[in-house]
């Protein structure tokens, strides 16, 4: 398995292409509201990228025909948006959005309630996130690439979740997609030992009800198996010398949670 580590001024280029990145779902989440069609959500996600000089990563990649991956309340991921698929109060919209700056991809993921939403889905979504910042524990060079798969499976799973296993996370750089591959569930392997400059898309796809899902016809939408709610998190990160660089946090974010370096280092 060859895993790109990446140079100083790789991390550099990645680290604008997530603040960037950061900044779009920022933006579009602001827009979200009940009434609107995926597709819409999809032109709007997409005009932000390119007003900001980068190129959609998603688009007609692999035959994916949008800029946004844009998944409903059953739907896991890559969603495709559509003109008669519209979003409704109490629904929970993930959005899967990547872009390219100067060569370099990001990769990030966010799901949210549109209106006001039931109290499961609201814990659905927070724990899917605080799966996330558990893996985040292990992402440290000298640890193993499977100690974050373990850490984000254990944790969703204390809630009787269903933790996706036919998709992943994936290394990241020049390429969308490079090794190695990220699960989000406890393997008896350790996997390979985390190094700096390794860059990784961390995303935990976490279901209400069972972990396995199926592809609709359009060969692209990912659902749970049994219909149940899922929420999907992803954030691209480096392994530094020390604790992992979150790319693809906004400044907001980072202030929202004062305590979020002290957690991880705990």
């Amino acid at each position: 398995m060859a895993i790109a580590i990446k140079s100083a001024r790789e991390i550099a280029l990645m680290r604008q292409a997530g603040k960037l990145l950061a900044k779009v779902h920022e933006d579009l989440a602001k827009e979200l509201r009940p009434g609107m069609s995926t597709l819409e959500i999809d032109r709007l996600g997409e005009d932000m990228i390119r007003s900001l000089g980068c190129v959609p990563s998603f688009k007609n990649y692999c035959g994916y025909p949008a800029s946004v991956c844009v998944s409903v309340n059953e739907e896991v991921v890559h969603g495709i948006p559509s003109s008669k698929r519209w979003i409704d109060e109490g629904d929970i919209v993930s959005l899967d959005i990547g872009l390219i700056h100067k060569g370099y991809h990001s990769d990030a993921a966010r799901t949210h309630g549109i209106g006001e939403i039931h109290k499961e889905a609201a814990l659905l979504i927070e724990r899917t996130r605080q799966s996330f910042f558990e893996g985040m524990h292990f992402a440290k060079p000298g640890r193993h690439l499977y100690e974050i798969s373990g850490a984000i499976g254990g944790y969703a799973e204390q809630f009787d979740y269903g933790v996706v296993r036919d998709l992943c996370g994936h290394g990241i750089g020049k390429k969308l997609h490079e090794e190695p591959e990220v699960p989000n569930f406890r393997k008896l392997a350790r996997g390979v030992k985390l190094r700096p400059g390794m860059a990784l898309a961390i995303e935990p796809m976490i279901n209400m009800g069972t972990w396995q899902v199926c592809w609709l016809e359009d060969e692209w939408t990912v659902v749970s198996a049994d219909m149940s709610l899922s929420a999907h998190y992803e954030n691209t990160i480096v392994i530094t010398e020390g604790e992992p660089e979150i790319l693809t946090l906004t400044e907001s974010e980072l202030a929202e949670d004062e305590s979020l370096n002290r957690y991880l280092r705990g």
